[in-house]
């Protein structure tokens, strides 16, 4: 095999995460934004970061916008494989963030991501890292039957995300049936959006 030849297929080979966190949360009572709620310990955000780590993507994406991810000291954000990328546009919806996130994937090379929420701490690290392995160019996890989040989207698929909305890779699963793979996943995925959602869920 020849050296060009190896590049390739380890670039190929090379997967990334992308995880969205940049909505006001609304709907979270309070003062503090639900994503560093405390949850079991830990920040809400805290724990899809850690789960997200833990499935060892080569590249990971935090995508903020209402919250400056790195002025809350409450959060570690050591791993060399995390960037945080600021959504100027976040307000026009969660749409925007993921395609904050593509396009600094599609600079860094990737042909694929795998995307999830930052407001789901009960997806496990494995449910991650299946669908990131997962043949296929459109691939949701299913919990209990559920299509949720974490979804992998070819870059083919990328020019289909919506410019603004709260629709990201689901308008995909939507409009694009016919390339839907499901990956049966353990564990939970519950959003935490209010403090009822924080109390039921610790």
């Amino acid at each position: 095999m020849f050296e060009n030849e190896k590049e390739a297929l380890l670039e190929d080979n090379r997967i990334a995460a992308i995880i969205l966190a940049a909505g006001k949360g609304e709907r979270f009572e309070g003062n503090s934004h639900k994503l560093l709620a405390t949850f079991k310990g830990k920040p809400v955000l805290q724990w899809v970061i850690d789960n997200v780590v833990e499935a060892e993507f080569d590249d990971i994406y935090i995508i903020s916008g209402a919250l400056n991810l790195e002025d809350h000291q409450v959060l570690s954000l050591e791993s060399e494989a995390i960037t945080i990328v600021h959504n100027h546009n976040f307000a026009e919806g969660q749409a925007s963030s993921l395609r904050s996130g593509l396009e600094i994937a599609g600079y860094d090379g990737y042909s694929s991501v795998t995307v999830g929420l930052g407001d789901m701490p009960l997806v496990p690290s494995a449910a991650w890292k299946s669908v990131a392995e997962a043949k296929g160019k459109l691939v949701t996890a299913s919990f209990a039957g559920n299509r949720r989040p974490p979804v992998k989207i070819d870059q083919e698929l990328w020019s289909l995300i919506p410019i603004s909305g709260d629709e990201g890779a689901r308008s995909l699963l939507r409009l694009r049936p016919d390339l839907l793979d499901e990956v049966p996943c353990e564990g939970n995925p519950v959003d935490i959006d209010t403090r009822r959602d924080l109390e039921r869920w610790s």
